[in-house]
């Protein structure tokens, strides 16, 4: 048995197909010739993205219009438009051809009628019928693959233009017409085609083809391999591979979602049969893989988003997410520890664990592509191109060991696999697209921005309080990329306001709408990893909240002292305040799995809780405070351990 066939052994996924879809839609499979055309027009489509985002030269809106149409009809042709839709078909349903053919008119009359639009600043009566009916195609393509909480959510945006002027009070605007709408929505750079479809096209695309690239090459199950030579031995060492795992795969492909849907296939299962209650593998999965998402040093697309809207290069944006992220998963991995010394689920013996040097010798050349890829966006190489370069040297990389070997049947499938990966982000990012036109047009952002700052009374913990429910609210059921855009839009200028870095502004606001994916009541992670652990999706939400507590606490001690971002102060303090948050965060990990070195009483809780929250705030006297409440309770139960030793060999003695 091979390292990687021992890996998927322990999880009993041996025979199990992968999943088709992202775990929230599931995507049909065409059988016959209507198969091989989905294959080809996948292909295709990643093909022409990755020329367009490299060295092709296209006015943006019409690249973003080729994309818009190519995403709705993969959509109509992959994804049912009801859950009781054939899976398995040889053909589309006459719906399905009627989406696709007002894909076709509306897309094509754009892209033949745009310039001439441009050229003269004038429309004519057909621009609006074939611009509502492009509209009417993006709300269709949504529903199907990112589901009713996002279409509804850009429905009551749009309804929102039309009929604001009947809402009394700050929150009416001036009538807008149908012409004015779809203008802005269809015809316009502020809606549909606007930044967030472009950011869809380009980084997320790409970056979702980069990890597609990856699995081809047998990247995951080195990943998994690897994390289980290392961890795989210690207490709860399933549970602990499953967030080394989940989160570099997480800041890969930069959604909690995709990474729970397909990740926890493995993971989940293990963590199941190592003797972790369901619930608790489920949430695990979903922290670690949303943590992911603002892990350096790639952190998803969103996070390349962050960069061009601040202005600043990348690396500034990796180097104020290390310590936040270091703190997160420290969190991840001394819970899952806790609540495996609590449970006494011991690590797995070595005779069924891989041998990490036959691991690395087997698959080690695999991780040069993500060295490549970090490389070159530290040296200041864009996003974009070092995406492409990354894939070409996953493919040559591929090449050192006759295992991992791409060829051109992986290749084609990696790009049809990337192409199928961006239809749910892709979708949402689409109509998003609405939000933001409707933002602009009715100045909503400006309006509700004014009103909080009025209620919050220029208060800078209220201001943040309601930019983090905010945030929250609007990032439910959107995936990340574009829930931060909605939420820079709105919340980050709010803080902005208050005279808070845009730096901090901005990694506040991205902060809470990658944690969306965990809050309840929608939570998508979450929603993912519980299907998967077949476990009630509640009861994992909860459990994921109480996991990924610090990720909701770390946001307000930035706010506070940017020290946790390397600004406002120099690396050395900095790099103190990261060791004394560490030490808060064994602390605080501890009080919340009710467990230390044995389990707590009520007061070394409050005392753990107490140190945690005072250490990850950087400042010298708290840190005291914070040190000598987390000795006692080390010397307390130290105490307590060898008074039961005694008494036990008292006993025994007796």
């Amino acid at each position: 048995m091979t390292e990687s066939e021992k890996s998927r052994d322990l999880a009993g996924q041996t025979n199990q197909e992968e999943p088709v879809g992202d775990g929230l839609v599931q995507y049909r499979k065409f059988v016959g010739p209507m198969a091989k055309t989905v294959f080809i027009l996948a292909v295709i489509w990643s093909l022409f993205q990755i020329y367009v985002a490299s060295f092709g030269i296209m006015e943006a809106i019409k690249s973003r219009a080729w994309f818009f149409a190519f995403l709705s009809i993969m959509i109509f042709l992959l994804c049912p438009a009801s859950k009781k839709g054939k899976k398995q078909r040889m053909y589309p349903s006459i719906w399905d051809w009627i989406c696709i053919a007002g894909t076709l008119a509306s897309v094509g009359f754009l892209l033949l009628n745009y310039n001439g639009y441009v050229q003269t600043g004038l429309h004519i009566p057909l621009d609006f019928w074939f611009g509502g009916l492009g509209i009417l195609v993006a709300f269709e393509a949504a529903r199907r693959a990112a589901g009713n909480v996002m279409t509804i959510l850009a429905a009551v945006f749009l309804l929102y233009n039309f009929f604001g002027q009947y809402i009394p009070g700050v929150f009416g605007h001036a009538s807008l017409d149908f012409e004015r709408v779809i203008d802005v929505m269809w015809w316009g750079t502020q809606g549909i085609f606007g930044t967030v479809i472009g950011v869809a096209a380009t980084y997320i695309f790409l970056f979702i083809l980069f990890g597609a690239f990856l699995r081809r090459s047998g990247f995951i199950d080195f990943i998994n391999d690897l994390a289980l030579a290392i961890a795989g031995r210690s207490a709860g060492g399933p549970a602990k591979v499953a967030v080394i795992g989940s989160g570099f795969m997480g800041m890969i492909n930069g959604s909690g979602v995709a990474n729970a849907s397909s990740v926890g296939t493995v993971t989940i299962p293990l963590m199941k049969k190592a003797g972790f209650k369901g619930h608790f593998a489920g949430a695990v999965e979903a922290v670690a893989g949303t943590g992911g998402v603002i892990a350096p040093p790639i952190m998803g697309a969103a996070s390349f988003v962050m960069a061009e809207f601040l202005g600043v290069p990348y690396r500034t944006i990796m180097l104020a997410a290390l310590i936040p992220a270091i703190l997160y998963f420290l969190m991840c991995f001394l819970s899952v520890h806790f609540e495996a010394k609590k449970l006494g689920i011991e690590g797995l013996s070595k005779e069924r664990l891989p041998n990490i040097w036959l691991v690395l010798k087997r698959g080690g050349h695999l991780i040069i592509p993500v060295i490549v890829i970090i490389a070159l966006l530290v040296t200041g190489m864009t996003p974009l191109y070092a995406a492409v370069w990354s894939m070409l040297s996953t493919v040559i990389v591929s090449w050192f060991k006759k295992e991992t070997r791409m060829g051109l049947k992986e290749i084609l499938e990696a790009l049809e696999e990337g192409a199928k990966g961006v239809l749910t982000v892709g979708a949402a990012c689409t109509i998003v697209g609405i939000i933001i036109g409707t933002i602009s047009l009715t100045s909503l952002g400006l309006t509700l921005g004014n009103n909080i700052l009025e209620l919050a009374g220029n208060h800078l913990f209220l201001v943040a309080i309601f930019t983090m429910l905010i945030s929250i609210l609007l990032g439910m059921g959107v995936p990340v990329t574009a829930s931060y855009i909605i939420t820079a839009t709105i919340s980050a200028p709010l803080l902005a306001k208050m005279g808070v870095s845009l730096l901090v502004a901005h990694m506040f606001a991205f902060f809470f709408a990658a944690l969306s994916d965990i809050t309840p009541p929608v939570a998508l992670a979450v929603m993912a990893a519980a299907g998967i652990a077949r476990e009630p999706f509640i009861k994992v939400a909860v459990t994921a909240v109480r996991l990924g507590i610090l990720g909701f606490l770390i946001p307000f001690f930035f706010l506070y002292n940017p020290l946790l971002l390397f600004a406002g102060g120099s690396i050395i303090h900095s790099i103190f305040a990261c060791i004394t948050g560490m030490i808060g965060v064994i602390a605080l990990s501890g009080a919340l799995a009710n467990w230390f070195l044995i389990k707590l009483n009520v007061i070394q809780r409050i005392l753990l809780t107490l140190a945690g929250l005072l250490m990850i705030e950087p400042n010298y006297y708290t840190d005291i405070f914070g040190v000598a409440a987390l000795v006692s309770v080390y010397i307390w139960q130290k105490a307590q351990i060898s008074a039961i030793r005694t008494h036990t060999g008292s006993f025994s003695q007796n």
